[in-house]
């Protein structure tokens, strides 16, 4: 099998067009995240309880909201994450207790009944609590969301301890609280809202609560961000808004600022998105998908001013929310970002690509990744330390991005030189030790089919490329661990020539293209090898051809899993494909696939 050259360039220039087109009047992209029943129903909630405590007018984005959800429910009367996501428990609980329409609720209830067993408190919380198993970040705010609407006891709900978050943030991680380092606003609000209808029998404990109440909700008021919007996060924000207002408290500043955001993040349909918008992420997802082609298909002025806003949206002060340093960069333009180590490596990653004088910035953003890094080798997502809980611990996705970043700038910065190469020794060992059988596990995507959900595909082709870069071949074990993560891919490929999340994955452009983005890059040629890249550029080739190149899949994976998609996905990771295949092919003219 062969693909001509002139299909494979033409499929290129064609990404390449539309992706440039999708930027906004500003010059970055911004995309759209998928609508979610998750945060509808949230959404609908919060300002369900703050219309009833406070008399204000919402029923407009209430009714919509239950109208929408209705219109929306899956085949089988639950609810998935999003309009393409399989109906699940924590979704379809949240819907069902703000159903108005009995048609909707009756079915919910049936859907209910077959995964919990019945909708009685007992049966729904020991569902919910089974999903989540130790933390609790997700699985009480869905029981609180039940217990304010009526549909649970609120002997169900366990108590979180706010009173913890009166101490200092830098005993949080030895704290161990039993949420993720970014859930504070919810251990805050929502821990109050069941103290204030189900107060401990311990006399000790509740004078405890008692008088850190005022404390905790001044910290809570701290680290709301100026629109109101907790992270950015549709059902955060609804979980504290809620929780407060049904607890005696709905004239709280914070609520009054968290009811704004609701409604300013309301969509024309009556649906909410999951969080605002990704534009950094999207945004250095865009440019190091074209990587060294950017200087060739974007003007030195748009260059210019793109490198320039990112720069703005580099953190230049200690944050409020999880006390990072400054250096750091989050997935959002938007005041409710929080620097993160993804979106850090993305834009130092894109900097780079851009060109122009960003040492400076490098040297903040590496040496904040430095500092962030775990004693594993491994990177966390926003909080060195916090091991013990879903992304707060170390994951192969975010290590590799580390290291990737490390090397780009390492010549750059002699003064950080040796710091870069101790930490890229120890993350590679990290990789070393969290190498599976079907390659690495990846943390902020999923695969909604797959065992344990886990999308394969995603993590062992981030890892690859990390592997792929000629320093890894430098220390002991690089070159086996670079053939492991290809021998993974390769076995991953479907028999239609694409990628899917795992072996029986639906394959999808998202996938494809990530796979055949790290195999490209692969400097060697062996039959398998050529064999694998012919067929998957065929795929996605045709797909670009046909048009179905830009429907997104579900692999977008938020935090407690939940799933969204977005609309830039499938634009970004194939043009990023197709440029690595474009470059194989004028390096090897005489190879078929390229």
């Amino acid at each position: 099998m062969s693909l001509d050259s002139a299909k494979l360039r033409a499929a290129r220039d064609r990404a390449r067009d539309t992706l440039l087109a999708a930027r906004n009047a500003e010059g970055h992209w911004t995309g759209e995240l998928s609508s979610s029943a998750l945060a509808t129903a949230t959404a609908v909630q919060a300002l369900a309880i703050v219309q009833r405590e406070t008399g204000a007018d919402h029923a407009a984005f209430i009714d919509a909201g239950r109208r929408w959800l209705a219109e929306h429910a899956n085949d089988d009367g639950g609810w998935g994450d999003t309009v393409k996501s399989h109906s699940n428990i924590s979704t379809t609980t949240l819907a069902w207790a703000v159903l108005e329409d009995e048609s909707a609720t009756r079915r919910a209830d049936e859907w209910l009944t077959q995964a919990a067993g019945g909708t009685a408190s007992h049966q729904l919380a020991t569902a919910i609590i089974r999903r989540y198993g130790k933390d609790r970040t997700f699985s009480v705010p869905i029981l609180t969301h039940c217990a304010l609407a009526g549909k649970m006891d609120w002997n169900r709900v366990p108590q979180l301890p706010f009173e913890l978050a009166a101490m200092p943030p830098e005993w949080f991680a030895t704290l161990r609280l039993p949420v993720v380092s970014y859930a504070l606003p919810a251990l805050i609000a929502i821990g109050q809202a069941r103290h204030a209808h189900r107060p401990t029998w311990n006399p000790v404990t509740r004078i405890l609560r008692r008088t850190t109440g005022t404390k905790t909700l001044s910290v809570l008021k701290h680290i709301q961000p100026p629109n109101g919007g907790f992270l950015e996060a549709t059902p955060l924000t609804s979980f504290v808004t809620m929780s407060l207002a049904g607890s005696g408290q709905a004239n709280h500043p914070v609520v009054v600022r968290s009811v704004e955001f609701l409604r300013q993040s309301a969509r024309s349909d009556g649906s909410w998105p999951i969080d605002t918008n990704l534009a950094t992420w999207t945004t250095t997802l865009a440019v190091n998908a074209l990587g060294g082609a950017v200087q060739s298909v974007m003007p030195e002025e748009e260059r210019g001013r793109l490198r320039n806003w990112l720069l703005a949206q580099q953190y230049q002060e200690v944050h409020p929310y999880t006390n990072a340093a400054p250096g750091g960069w989050a997935w959002t333009d938007l005041p409710g970002g929080v620097p993160d180590a993804d979106d850090t490596h993305g834009a130092l990653l894109a900097l780079r690509h851009l060109g122009g004088d960003c040492v400076d910035a490098a040297q903040k953003g590496v040496g904040w990744l430095l500092a962030l890094q775990n004693r594993d080798g491994g990177m966390p997502t926003f909080c060195r330390g916090w091991t013990n809980l879903p992304f707060d611990r170390s994951s192969p996705d975010l290590t590799a991005h580390a290291m990737r970043a490390w090397r780009a700038w390492r010549e750059d910065l002699p003064e950080l030189r040796d710091r870069i190469d101790s930490a890229y020794e120890k993350a590679a060992q990290y990789l070393a030790r969290t190498d599976r059988e079907h390659g690495w596990a990846p943390l902020w995507f999923g695969s909604q089919d797959a065992p344990e959900e886990i999308n394969w595909t995603y993590g062992t082709a981030r890892v690859a490329e990390a592997l792929n870069e000629p320093g890894q071949l430098d220390l002991p074990g690089g070159a086996m661990r670079q053939r492991a993560a290809r021998n993974c891919l390769l076995g991953l490929q479907r028999e239609d020539g694409g990628w899917g999340g795992f072996s029986g994955g639906t394959t999808s452009v998202e996938e494809t293209s990530l796979a055949l983005m790290a195999l490209a890059e692969i400097n060697e040629a062996d039959e398998a090898l050529e064999q694998a890249l012919t067929r998957g550029a065929a795929w996605l080739v045709e797909r670009v051809e046909d048009g179905r190149w830009t429907e997104p899949a579900p692999i977008g994976f938020y935090f407690a899993k939940l799933w969204y998609f977005e609309k830039l996905y499938p634009m970004i990771f194939a043009t990023g494909a197709l440029e690595r295949l474009a470059e194989r092919s004028e390096a090897n003219p005489s190879v078929s696939v390229l």
